[in-house]
């Protein structure tokens, strides 16, 4: 069983940034793959980044490439989305989601992922 507590939305403007946290309880963190989901209103649940359980591969969706990255620390049982270079249209609710045996495509699936958080609230103003 894991436990996911997002934190660090909040408002900023275009062009800023935000770094999103994602603090996780149980003894088997570090073997699962971790992802950030968003979802603005009106509209279906998206992917945005996920790591694997070794931190050694990342993914990203081709509407952050280049502005956002995800990391993880498996000691600190935390994954950190670092989001740059804000766009309006990156508001939403952030949800981070642990998931087991991903491979492949599961990264970028919602559905493959086992434990979600209750979600964190970014909005960029223009």
């Amino acid at each position: 069983q894991v436990q996911l507590v997002e934190s660090g939305g909040g408002s900023v403007q275009a062009g800023g940034s935000l770094r999103l946290s994602c603090a996780a309880s149980g003894r088997t963190f570090s073997s699962y793959a971790m992802g950030w989901f968003r979802q603005a209103p009106g509209k279906e649940r998206e992917f945005v980044a996920a790591i694997s359980w070794t931190g050694g591969r990342t993914y990203y969706a081709d509407s952050v490439k280049g502005r956002f990255t995800i990391s993880r620390d498996n000691a600190k049982n935390t994954v950190h989305l670092q989001m740059n270079s804000l766009k309006p249209e990156d508001t939403a609710l952030y949800y981070c989601a642990a998931g087991d045996y991903l491979g492949g495509s599961d990264y970028y699936t919602d559905r493959r992922y086992d434990y979600w958080g209750r979600g964190t609230q970014v909005t960029v103003s223009s």
